[in-house]
């Protein structure tokens, strides 16, 4: 298992437990372009104030001692307030093995962003991440995980965004976006998406941020990083990468990466 540092930002990932990652960041300023995940995202806020943008309402103000859970695919950012610091954690869990652990113990399926700030739900949450960045073996983090997840699973919690929000459109927009989850890293142009799915190119433009919250070409910038996210935790180059993700250079993959995840490739990796 390895854990990354620099002076804000730590990750935790263990291979015999490929499906989850941690992260904690104290006293950061880093700020995220809007992005989604491919996996289920648990966040807390620890010291500071912080926007989630992403929200049917606009902006949502999130203090210390606020838990947000945000389904896969959801485009959200989170970023401080101007001039000002935060600390956080960040737990991601991959999609399909979620669906099947609630399944298996009859809880239901989050398709909403949801926020608690129940304090006792803070503090389990902070005690498992503490525990998956500790000695412990994977057996007994395994263990702990799936307990938070089935005693959170019917807490009352407050939604800030509708299902219509958080899911992608059907109809004449689905072909684009299934093609480019399966060849996402090949860009196309917008004269090819649009073309693909009936439309003109406003028209496509306009679909893509009503379904999506984003253009088509960030969403397709969006899937390029979530691929280097892969990769670079398999311990591939990053020359490498940045050449098979198409970027100009290194230092354009960088810059790009950094926009996103709010680290540089290498920390990331490390």
């Amino acid at each position: 298992m390895t854990s990354t540092l620099d002076t804000t930002t730590e990750f935790w990932r263990a291979p015999a437990l490929p499906y989850v990652e941690s992260r904690r960041a104290c006293h950061s300023r880093a700020c995220y372009k809007a992005h989604s995940h491919p996996t289920f995202s648990i966040g807390a806020v620890d010291l500071g104030s912080s926007y989630f943008t992403g929200a049917a309402g606009g902006p949502v103000l999130i203090q210390a001692g606020t838990v947000v859970f945000v389904p896969s695919v959801c485009v959200h950012s989170c970023n401080p307030l101007p001039n000002t610091a935060w600390s956080y954690q960040m737990l991601h869990l991959d999609a399909a093995w979620l669906q099947a652990l609630r399944q298996e113990s009859g809880i239901g399926q989050r398709k909403d962003v949801t926020l608690t700030r129940d304090a006792s739900v803070y503090a389990r949450f902070c005690q498992l991440n503490v525990f998956l960045f500790c000695a412990a073996s994977v057996y007994e983090k395994e263990a702990a995980l799936i307990a938070f997840i089935g005693d959170c699973g019917s807490d009352d919690q407050e939604t800030i965004t509708t299902s219509e929000q958080a899911t992608f459109a059907c109809g004449r927009l689905q072909p684009v976006l299934e093609r480019l989850q399966y060849d996402g890293i090949a860009m196309g142009s917008l004269a090819e998406l649009a073309k693909v799915a009936g439309m003109s190119r406003y028209q496509l433009i306009r679909a893509f941020r009503a379904s999506t919250g984003m253009t088509p070409h960030v969403y397709q910038l969006n899937l390029r990083i979530n691929q280097a996210r892969v990769w670079l935790r398999s311990g591939e180059e990053m020359a490498d990468i940045a050449y098979r993700l198409g970027f100009a250079d290194q230092s354009h993959f960088q810059r790009v990466f950094k926009a996103y995840a709010g680290v540089t490739p290498g920390l990331y990796r490390s």
